[in-house]
């Protein structure tokens, strides 16, 4: 058990879609501890629930979508209260103060009525953080910090006189405008250049090395997982299947599932023939695989997978899996 601070916790958490086509069993029970002044990386194939377990945080699961059950416990004045139950006008203090996102679309993101600078400076006058003047002011400094050239004229622009890796950076300010104390970054680097992209990742590392901020990162790119991130979780289909020191996931992977996502990534440093590709493909979760839903996959699979889903395992301080291969030697030892 760790003796660090948690601000954030997530118990038995599920999140179901209801489409014409049936019900989408997004989230599956997803337990998560996210620690005070930490990186957490959260990486996994498209669509196997990351963005939904983050806008699940803070109530921004959109119609079709409904969060079924669970508890997201969040530290705030040094109490926990559980942002599921709290009044739509208490949440909304929360969002975009003290917990803040970077979507992944910053289009879709910002209004194409208002110029940049208005959007990031109604963020502080939203909740009172500062008035016009002095918020309009900040406005410009962020848009230096996120390296925007001529950030003076480019507070008046709008969304749609700006490329994408520019508007990704007016996203990045909003989400930094109140010095949030947990930001969750929605593969944050999507519409911007490699140069760019490592420049706005020093940023972040920056932000939390002098101000503490915890951050939630969520990636299909293991660079930057390896680079950015303290902690790691590996969701497969809407199952948190392994949690772990960033180290430990890259040395020694647990789950049959993140061996896999190592082993389709290229190594620069090897001369590789063939990438390894994890067989089959996600599965259909109107209609979810039995027991670990990894199995149909899973070259280690074995009856008990197909009938019950895994117990978490811890196998080392703070290195959690959920795989039936670990349960039954975890209880072979138990039994010598």
């Amino acid at each position: 058990m760790s003796n660090k601070e948690i601000i954030l916790s997530i118990r038995d958490l599920y999140v179901n879609f209801y489409t014409y086509a049936g019900v989408v069993k997004a989230i599956n029970g997803v337990n998560l501890d996210i620690y005070k002044g930490e990186v957490f990386g959260l990486v996994g194939e498209t669509g196997c629930g990351k963005s939904v377990t983050s806008r699940a945080i803070t109530r921004l699961i959109p119609p079709p979508g409904r969060i079924e059950k669970g508890e997201i416990l969040y530290k705030r004045n040094s109490e926990y209260v559980d942002l599921l139950k709290l009044p739509e006008d208490e949440i909304r203090k929360i969002r975009g103060d003290e917990i803040s996102y970077i979507f992944q679309d910053p289009t879709s993101s910002l209004d194409p009525l208002y110029t940049s600078g208005y959007q990031i400076a109604e963020t502080m006058v939203v909740h009172d953080r500062a008035e016009w003047n002095e918020a309009w002011k900040k406005a410009v400094e962020l848009l230096k910090e996120t390296l925007i050239p001529d950030p003076e004229s480019r507070v008046k622009n709008y969304p749609h006189e700006m490329s994408g890796g520019m508007r990704q950076r007016i996203v990045i300010s909003i989400a930094l405008s109140n010095d949030p104390k947990l930001l969750i970054a929605d593969e944050p680097t999507t519409n911007v250049d490699v140069t760019v992209q490592a420049e706005l990742m020093d940023l972040l590392r920056e932000l939390q090395r002098k101000k503490g901020t915890t951050i939630l990162l969520i990636t299909h790119h293991m660079g930057l997982i390896a680079e950015m991130t303290d902690r790691v979780g590996v969701m497969y289909a809407g199952n948190l299947v392994e949690i772990a020191p960033v180290d430990e996931i890259f040395a020694e992977p647990l789950h049959p599932y993140t061996k896999g996502l190592l082993a389709a990534v290229p190594n620069p440093l090897q001369k590789i023939d063939k990438l390894v590709p994890i067989k089959g493909s996600v599965p259909n979760l109107i209609y979810p695989p039995s027991g670990c839903r990894f199995h149909p996959r899973c070259p280690f699979a074995m009856p008990i997978c197909k009938e019950k889903r895994p117990p978490r395992i811890e196998i080392k301080p703070g290195h959690y899996v959920e795989c039936w291969l670990y349960a039954e030697e975890v209880k072979k030892k138990g039994e010598s």
